[in-house]
């Protein structure tokens, strides 16, 4: 991956936020696998067709995924949330191909050719795609009310959030994913989809839903256990989001 002085700059500050003693060469080296791991991602999403067309790549577990099919056989809906880790959309792919389709939330891009095709990337990994907003916000609920299923990523600041820890630091996070579980009663399930070495299989684990409790608890076990999968893995989270307070 080639950088830009401000984007180095900017990935050594947040990757020594979280690591502080890691030296010069392995930033080097987790920077290169990050940028290879964002690149196949983003081909991925582009490509979701083809991406989604290989189901023997994803190799599944997880005692979430009984909890969505109970869920899908209830006629309830469900939140799937994950972060800017591994190859997310892999997690739809899975949902999909077992009849349990799932929309996602995004944000919409600048540039409009890219916006074209990175949008019917995202559908054909499942539909509605709700962008973010006030319209879409009122899409997402009526979605959800009518026991459909949505993934959203939660590692995005979110600057009307509350400061809940993320790898050990305060981050400005979301509790409406949360928040929407508790109203309507339906489960809210971490997954991810995590790239095997090989670069073109992917381990897609699903989680045990988290606790019904209060939104902010909720957000928390959210936040802890997306930490827990980019410490395991720290190449495959997208160090470049302006994740915490005061960036």
């Amino acid at each position: 991956m080639r950088w830009f002085p401000p984007a180095r700059w900017r990935f050594d500050r947040e990757v020594l936020r979280v690591f502080p003693d890691m030296g010069p060469a392995e930033r080097a080296s987790l920077s290169r696998e990050m940028g290879r791991n964002m690149g196949r991602t983003l081909f991925e999403i582009l490509h979701s067709a083809e991406f989604q067309a290989r189901p023997e790549r994803f190799h599944v577990s997880g005692p979430g995924l009984t909890a969505l099919e109970q869920a899908r056989a209830n006629g309830k809906g469900a939140i799937i949330v994950s972060g800017h880790f591994g190859q997310w959309d892999a997690v739809r792919a899975v949902l999909k191909a077992r009849g349990m389709e799932t929309g996602a939330v995004y944000r919409p891009q600048r540039n409009r050719f890219y916006q074209r095709g990175f949008l019917a990337g995202i559908e054909e990994g499942g539909k509605p795609v709700i962008a973010t907003g006030r319209t879409g916000t009122m899409d997402l609920v009526r979605h959800l009310r009518g026991g459909g299923f949505l993934a959203i990523l939660l590692d995005e600041k979110y600057p009307e959030g509350v400061a809940v820890p993320f790898l050990g630091l305060p981050a400005l996070t979301s509790t409406s994913a949360a928040a929407l579980a508790l109203k309507y009663d339906i489960p809210l399930v971490p997954a991810y989809g995590t790239r095997r070495p090989d670069g073109a299989e992917f381990d897609v684990a699903f989680e045990a839903p988290i606790p019904h409790t209060d939104a902010l608890t909720m957000t928390t076990d959210v936040n802890n256990s997306l930490s827990a999968r980019v410490r395991e893995h720290p190449g495959q989270w997208y160090w470049l989001l302006r994740r915490w307070m005061g960036t």
